[in-house]
């Protein structure tokens, strides 16, 4: 779940806290680039961009989940997530150093890909993989893991942490330790019984 449901809830929570830092950084990229400051509408409008966009990053990675988890396996695709991950994270953790606000919208985006991706494939592959018996119980893992996400990243933007204007950027790249951790760790663990038996007519591989 570190690198599944738990990045979704660690996204939605962590965007709270750097808000008028991100404001203010926004409004100082501006005024060095065009020699004014913008108005408050174009501030709402470009942090708009900034939240908002990572739903459409979730509408994109949920649609492809489908695909990438018969084409590669449920695992590979569950690996594949953190590719949009650790690229958010860069993005994000950089854009200050390079004076670009367009990099924590794209950062957005590809972390709402990663949501959307992980989402999908840890509830696919968690209720396959799982037990007949604790199936139900496994699956609800993907709830637990969004909560503890979501927990994780309220704390992580407390003041006393790295919600302060000098540590922003290290906030919006938490996503990139979850992502190594299942990098490392996934691929000692097994494929889909199911996606083996149905997709690939491995049926030895599956028993």
């Amino acid at each position: 779940g570190i690198g599944g449901a738990f990045q979704c809830g660690l996204q939605i929570s962590i965007i709270n806290s750097p808000a008028e830092y991100i404001k203010s950084f926004i409004r100082e990229t501006w005024l060095k680039r065009y020699g004014s400051s913008p108005n408050e509408e174009m501030i709402t409008l470009m942090w708009s961009f900034v939240v908002s966009i990572y739903s459409i990053g979730g509408l994109l990675g949920s649609s492809s989940a489908g695909y990438l988890s018969v084409r590669f396996g449920r695992k590979k695709a569950m690996l594949f997530a953190n590719i949009p991950a650790l690229l958010s994270a860069a993005l994000m953790g950089l854009s200050r150093l390079c004076g670009s606000f367009e990099m924590i919208i794209a950062g957005r985006l590809f972390s709402g890909v990663c949501g959307g991706l992980a989402l999908s494939i840890h509830l696919m592959y968690a209720g396959e993989c799982a037990p007949r018996k604790v199936r139900g119980l496994i699956a609800m893992t993907a709830s637990t893991a969004i909560a503890i996400g979501k927990f994780v990243g309220f704390t992580l933007g407390l003041r006393e942490v790295l919600g302060v204007d000098a540590l922003w950027p290290v906030l919006m790249a938490a996503s990139a330790p979850p992502a190594l951790v299942q990098l490392l760790t996934l691929p000692f663990f097994p494929d889909s019984p199911r996606y083996l038996l149905i997709d690939k007519k491995d049926k030895e591989g599956c028993i």
